[in-house]
């Protein structure tokens, strides 16, 4: 039996990528008015095949979170050579590729359709983008985290509130006020200096003096 993408957990490929793509262009035109049919006609993809690879519409938003999350990334490191520049490194990267990631356009445009019909019970979106968005992110960066402490670099008792520490810290209050309207523009360099700012105080938190 051929299970679909969100079933199987299995790397969407390029054309389910282009999939995806077109329905976070669609999520930014349309919010929450996203049907399998408007994707078909966007991403010029058959329902037949959209039903195939993705299950149903929530297997699609699924989906589509995933690989919207599937961004943010810590880094590439080495648990067997982690020291303190490849720590700060890979959390740096972290930082600046999700706080990348929350600034777009497509990213602010589902949370906000997100927490609309979390809100008023349409549809389980919002627990799709909490399930597979936040709490995807942060169980990717834990091993890190882990990794750390192993080596003598971190030191800290509870793995999820360290992360939480780190994530706010990176975070500050830019998502919301940007899902409020706040027209914060975010460059690289600015990013990449939060991105450094977040990684130091939380250093001065957790860090472990060598």
């Amino acid at each position: 039996m051929n299970l679909s993408v969100v079933q199987s957990g299995a790397e969407p490929t390029e054309r389910q990528r282009e999939v995806l793509d077109a329905v976070l262009a669609l999520l930014v035109e349309d919010g929450d008015k996203v049907t399998m049919s408007a994707v078909s006609r966007r991403a010029s993809c058959s329902k037949e095949t959209l039903y195939k690879w993705f299950g149903d519409r929530d297997g699609l938003l699924t989906a589509t979170v995933r690989w919207q999350a599937s961004k943010v990334r810590a880094g590439n490191w080495d648990r067997q050579h982690l020291d303190a520049e490849a720590l700060v490194e890979s959390l740096e990267a972290f930082a600046a590729n999700w706080l990348a990631v929350i600034s777009s356009q497509t990213s602010i445009a589902l949370n906000r359709v997100a927490i609309g019909n979390a809100a008023s019970g349409r549809s389980d979106l919002g627990r799709i983008v909490l399930e597979n968005g936040r709490f995807a992110i942060g169980e990717r960066l834990k091993p890190l985290l882990v990794a750390a402490r192993e080596a003598g670099l971190l030191a800290f008792d509870d793995t999820e509130e360290t992360f939480r520490t780190f994530f706010g810290l990176a975070g500050r209050d830019v998502q919301i006020r940007l899902l409020l309207g706040d027209t914060l523009a975010l460059t690289t360099s600015g990013i990449a200096r939060d991105a450094a700012r977040a990684v130091e105080q939380f250093l001065q938190l957790y860090g472990v003096d060598g």
